[in-house]
């Protein structure tokens, strides 16, 4: 009664739970590609992409990628064989386990009328499905506090993860080996098998079980005599053979069996085969109820998320389509931290420690932000750095396992984050350089905001004593902002200027303009005299700062040396520095 009631109201939480996290893979939005378009019209998107796509040549690829990238996992293999064999032996094992001992009574008796848990091949497949879990266990246990991989972090999904599975198998063990030495239960079985027993034939057949099976009897001790021992092994064969292998073949529970054998005895005094019973079913039943909410519904949402991006195009999918697979693809994510260990910029993370730039940590704060959950605005800054912090290498969309087009997440979550009007300072940074190239795919109004709400921020922060649009004015020299200068030896290189005014002649921004002081301020030779001076005000508020290229023709031409180049740099990251310092 309580097995079936507890399995019911598990499958009934998972259902629900299922049901759910699929609903919101409808409700919930990144970014603009949805638009105001409701739930119920991108299910019938989804459900005509799918038509579609069972109905064509693409068939071909969704059966490929299932197999290979979904089911044995090769993308991984080609990355880390460890990784691949802890994949497969807690994904296989378990599965397995699932169908043949789990749900047994639906499955495994079905498709073998013959089939008792007690007998073999299942005595020894149910061992070695439990064994491949808990090789994986201690694997995924090895890498992350022993091996210790680079940027490999542990979340509290993780932990639970690997508890719940170790509970599940342990006690699943431990319970296997104390049924084998149990004296209780092979009363039972006497009881319920061998009605027309007499004494004598009882006698043989416990010394047997005894020596055979690892029974502990609280009366019977061996050495028995031989033909105790095959009067015994008559009595089994007559009553027990058909439903009952010899437990040896259960290698992880007789190894724990033998184990216990000097408390087994103690242990059955004190139930403790019906409390590791509730235990295991409880912790089994725990695990399916909590799957939908846990990172383990990855083993739902990476195959299909892999399949969705074989198939779809970004230029002829539906939006609605395409809006659906985002948020699928963050329920997809099985925090492996490849894409963190492949990041061309997460070492930026030493030093500002944002989580939210390592990109696996980021899917976390992405799911929050696609949910509707109201986030702080220190939080919201903190994702749009991380997210802004991207050269766009694309090497964790190309590394990543399971199939996530992480670089157009990034990219989307940017703009929607720019949008809610938080200055991005990385927005005046090179790292806009590939924001410029999608310029095509966004509406032009939004393209200049965010640069003008940076240095706006700059200008209110700095203190400088200029708008955007207003003309530069002069303020008394900042000998420490000198001084800070001249701290390296390429930015204070910038005192051997003498206005001879090549960086400016060469330089392509200036060319860009027929009135470039009016509309840069400062020109790059009078920054640099600015610097000698000691006039921040001039340095800082020039929009020359923010338009330079990088393209270092200045640096290369300059006859005196000066690193004209690193010198904007320098002054661009002071500024950046005091706006974070003061907010």
């Amino acid at each position: 009664m309580f097995f079936s009631t507890s399995l019911y109201v598990a499958l009934a939480i998972f259902g629900l739970g299922l049901v759910y996290k699929i609903s919101t893979w409808f409700r919930y939005s990144i970014g603009t590609s949805a638009g105001e378009s409701s739930a119920s019209s991108r299910i019938v998107a989804a459900v005509k992409g799918i038509f579609l796509t069972i109905f064509s040549g693409k068939i071909v690829t969704v059966l490929r990628v299932f197999i290979v990238d979904g089911l044995l996992q090769i993308r991984v293999l080609r990355q880390d064989f460890l990784r691949w064999l802890m994949h497969i032996c807690l994904y296989g094992g378990f599965m397995l386990l699932l169908l043949m001992h789990a749900l047994d009574r639906y499955v495994t008796s079905v498709l073998f009328p013959e089939y008792y848990s007690t007998i073999n091949p299942f005595l020894f497949l149910r061992d070695l499905f439990g064994a491949l879990v808990i090789i994986g266990i201690a694997i995924a246990l090895y890498r992350r506090f022993i091996l210790k991989v680079a940027r490999l972090r542990t979340s509290g999904q993780d932990h639970y993860a690997i508890i719940i599975l170790a509970v599940i198998m342990v006690s699943g063990v431990v319970l296997e080996g104390v049924k084998i030495t149990s004296y209780s239960r092979y009363q039972e079985m006497v009881e319920e098998y061998t009605v027309s027993a007499d004494e004598e034939e009882l006698r043989s057949l416990e010394a047997y079980w005894v020596e055979e099976f690892g029974v502990v009897s609280p009366t019977a001790k061996g050495p028995f005599d031989a033909e105790l021992l095959a009067a015994g092994k008559e009595a089994h064969e007559l009553s027990c053979v058909e439903c009952h292998s010899k437990p040896q073949s259960a290698f992880l529970g007789y190894a724990t069996a033998k184990a216990i054998t000097p408390i087994a005895l103690s242990l059955d005094r004190a139930n403790a085969a019906k409390i590791l019973w509730y235990l295991h079913f409880l912790a089994c039943w725990l695990g399916l109820a909590y799957l939908p909410f846990s990172k383990m519904f990855h083993i739902f949402a990476s195959p299909l998320t892999l399949v969705a991006n074989a198939v779809m195009d970004k230029q002829r999918s539906d939006p609605l389509n395409i809006a659906t697979r985002q948020v699928m693809e963050l329920d997809a994510c099985t925090h492996c931290c490849t894409c963190s260990l492949h990041c061309s910029v997460a070492v930026a993370f030493e030093q500002l420690s944002n989580l939210n730039i390592l990109p696996s940590e980021k899917i976390a704060s992405v799911k929050a932000l696609a949910s509707g959950r109201d986030l702080s605005a220190q939080e919201l800054t903190h994702i749009q750095e991380g997210i802004y912090l991207c050269t766009n290498c694309r090497r964790c969309t190309v590394l990543c396992p399971v199939g996530i087009n992480l670089q157009d997440l990034w990219f989307t979550v940017r703009e929607t984050l720019l949008k809610r009007g938080y200055p991005e300072l990385l927005a005046l940074s090179p790292l806009s350089y590939y924001r410029g190239l999608m310029r095509e795919e966004l509406i032009e109004d939004n393209y200049p905001a965010p640069l003008t709400r940076a240095r706006e921020a700059i200008v209110a922060e700095c203190e400088l004593m200029k708008a955007p649009d207003e003309p530069l004015s002069l303020s008394p020299a900042d000998r420490e902002f000198k001084g800070g200068l001249s701290l390296s030896d390429e930015v204070a290189s910038f005192s051997a200027c003498f206005g001879c005014e090549t960086c400016t002649t060469v330089c392509p921004v200036v060319a860009n303009f027929d009135s470039p002081q009016e509309a840069l301020g400062l020109l790059p030779h009078q920054i640099m005299h600015s610097c000698g001076l000691g006039l921040k005000d001039l340095a800082l508020g020039s929009n020359m700062l923010w338009d330079c290229l990088t393209c270092y023709q200045c640096q290369e031409h300059c006859p005196q040396g000066v690193w004209v180049t690193d010198v904007l740099y320098e002054l661009k990251n002071r500024a950046i520095k005091q706006v974070k310092e003061k907010r």
